[in-house]
């Protein structure tokens, strides 16, 4: 099989595009036949050593996939060869073959394109577990989203809308905004131009924020969290901007709010029948249409380097895919 490689921790022209043996499953493992893989943000992180776990060298990067069984193994009960797939894992996707745990493999809905089923999970799943699970978003909340314009922040709009919210999308251009509105989002401020405490202060009638969705980071953590609400919830989601930010803890004081953190992976990890519950909603509101991801750009394998560098530069809106 063909597939892009890790062999050396750096940046994406650093990956190298090559031909390996082919995989075999083991025990409670699928082949899958891989026709399409979403690049997410921690793709950009991995591959420089600087995520939340370090694979041995060398890797394939890539945890959102979509394809076709190919084989499985002695105690896979659950699929056969011929079955249309998608699932999540920790790495391995921009390859033509990925070895996945039955557990995180999910049958694809017939009518559903092998681009869009790799971009539901680790963005729908990411934003429903933090919206419904970690902040507990009521009907009629108001919820600024930060980089709402990306993967895991326009699958919020996409989830916060669709659980009844007022949403606030914040983002740096007026493109990003003008798919946030057409994705639902009721306000929107754009984080470069204008002053981020001031405005959600000033669309929440100098109420606040009951919840902001944080996958950003940086310097724009602190004025976000300075126009939180009382009793408000502060989802910290990740630091697309590179930064992790230092708060004061005496602004959490002041307002009684909480600073909650949210990591899905460790979660579909820790409770997998509720990860499982949360995914089979995410489907269940996809075949109704209510939800959709918005695919960027579609790149080859081979081009795969130049996917994860145009994630890095902050170029992507909603997703950007590896078609194989």
């Amino acid at each position: 099989m063909k597939a892009i490689f890790c062999e050396s921790l750096g940046l994406p022209n650093q990956l190298v595009y090559k031909e390996v043996p082919d995989l075999t499953p083991s025990k409670n493992e699928v082949l899958i036949k891989v026709k399409a893989c979403a690049v997410n943000f921690p793709d950009t992180l991995i591959i420089q050593g600087k995520y939340q776990f370090r694979p041995d060298l060398p890797f394939s990067p890539g945890s959102d996939i979509a394809g076709i069984v190919q084989a499985v193994g002695p105690e896979v009960k659950n699929y056969k060869e011929g079955d249309k797939v998608f699932g999540v894992t920790r790495y391995g996707g921009m390859a033509e073959q990925i070895l996945v745990q039955e557990s995180n493999v999910f049958p694809k809905p017939q009518g559903m394109d092998y681009k869009i089923a790799a971009s539901f999970l680790y963005a729908y799943g990411t934003s429903l577990h933090a919206l419904k699970d970690r902040a507990q978003v009521k009907e009629g909340e108001t919820v600024v989203i930060m980089g709402a314009a990306g993967g895991v922040g326009l699958a919020a709009v996409d989830l916060a809308k669709r659980l009844g919210a007022r949403v606030i999308a914040c983002c740096s251009t007026l493109a990003k905004l003008d798919l946030c509105q057409s994705y639902g989002a009721d306000e929107m401020i754009n984080y470069t131009t204008e002053d981020l405490k001031s405005r959600i202060k000033e669309l929440t009638g100098g109420k606040g924020a009951d919840v902001i969705y944080d996958p950003v980071g940086s310097h724009y953590t602190e004025p976000a969290l300075r126009g939180m609400a009382w009793g408000g919830r502060y989802l910290v989601v990740g630091f697309a901007a590179g930064e992790i930010p230092k708060i004061p803890l005496n602004l959490a004081l002041l307002k009684g709010c909480s600073i909650v953190g949210v990591f899905w992976g460790r979660f579909a990890q820790e409770e997998p029948h509720n990860n499982m519950a949360n995914s089979l909603q995410i489907l269940e509101w996809f075949s109704k249409r209510e939800i959709k991801p918005h695919i960027h750009k579609v790149f080859s394998l081979e081009q795969a380097p130049l996917a994860i560098q145009e994630l890095m530069d902050r170029k992507v809106l909603g997703k950007v895919l590896i078609e194989i």
